[in-house]
């Protein structure tokens, strides 16, 4: 174990140890009537839809509750990985497993708080991606990975890099709903640490990866992101304002917009996975690859105003 990684992990253990944010009366408040994320950060944006105001806010209202239910079974994922690395661990005093119960601790009240904010999405839609094959192939994925440190790691990094970057967009534009931009700056200040323990961990799980694990992250982890990434705004939401929901669903996720934000969220897992030795930029393969098609940084970065016009939009 490097005593650098040890360094690094006892300073992450000392920040949450610091200050322990209670959602229940640190994060308090409710989501405010109307549309609660602005025409831009929609995931229809780039349709050229003519919908309604009335369209509009049931649709954000839809997305918010779509992409919140995600968040929190993925972390129950991470958590059940993460209680699997403890019960393995021959040293139950190295500062990594102190950690980890730093992190379930903090993942459980996000967890508590993005049920209030479920709730008060009121969603109506009905996911036809929840299907009894599909619940079990889930099961069984969920299984694989938290068995799989390696690949476990590699999707915690896929699992917190592309909301954290929803989240950063929604929290800095000015018509994204105030509670929801409290909600989304508090989660990433704590997933900050989360990610930094990932990237911190992923060269050491690597290094001890089996044959297996180690194709699992190469060719399978891809394809789980780039299905996570789709799915964050499931085909229900869609039909819950009139429009076609498979057509309307496929033709989101290739919008030039949404391939820019799943490039430019993944491209930090890439660089991430260079650094930890798992393959090199010259010979990345194609599943990873095809996660950075389409990324296009004045894209993603036009969908956040400057800072004049959010002066002016306050204002």
């Amino acid at each position: 174990m490097s005593v650098q990684v040890d360094d690094k992990i006892r300073r992450l253990n000392t920040a949450s140890a610091r200050r322990v944010i209670e959602p229940d009366t640190d994060v308090a408040g409710s989501l405010g009537a109307g549309q609660v994320l602005p025409d831009e950060l929609l995931s229809v944006a780039g349709l050229d839809l003519d919908l309604t105001p009335e369209q509009k806010a049931r649709l954000a209202r839809e997305e918010i509750a779509s992409i919140t239910e995600a968040g929190i079974r993925f972390e129950a994922v991470l958590e059940a990985g993460f209680a699997m690395e403890i019960v393995r661990s021959r040293d139950l005093t190295d500062p990594r497993m102190t950690y980890l119960l730093h992190e379930m601790g903090e993942e459980t009240r996000h967890q508590r708080l993005f049920i209030r904010l479920l709730e008060q999405a009121g969603p109506t839609a009905e996911n036809p991606l929840d299907t009894r094959i599909l619940r079990l192939l889930t099961r069984v994925g969920a299984r694989a990975i938290i068995t799989l440190p390696a690949l476990l790691y590699t999707l915690v990094l896929g699992g917190e890099e592309i909301p954290d970057m929803i989240q950063k967009l929604a929290s800095e534009h000015p018509g994204t709903d105030p509670f929801l931009r409290e909600v989304n700056k508090y989660h990433r200040l704590e997933e900050a640490r989360h990610l930094s323990f990932a990237r911190s961990r992923l060269p050491e799980v690597w290094a001890e990866a089996g044959p297996i694990e180690k194709l699992a992250v190469r060719y399978v982890a891809p394809f789980v992101i780039r299905q996570m990434f789709g799915e964050l705004v499931h085909p229900g939401v869609y039909g819950t304002i009139g429009l076609p929901t498979w057509e309307t669903w496929r033709a989101v996720n290739a919008t030039p917009v949404r391939r820019a934000m799943r490039a430019k969220a993944c491209r930090s897992v890439v660089q991430a996975l260079v650094d930890a030795g798992v393959f090199t930029a010259k010979r990345m393969p194609k599943g990873w690859r095809r996660l950075l098609e389409g990324e296009d940084e004045a894209l993603v970065a036009s969908l956040v105003p400057a800072p004049a016009a959010r002066q002016a939009a306050t204002a």
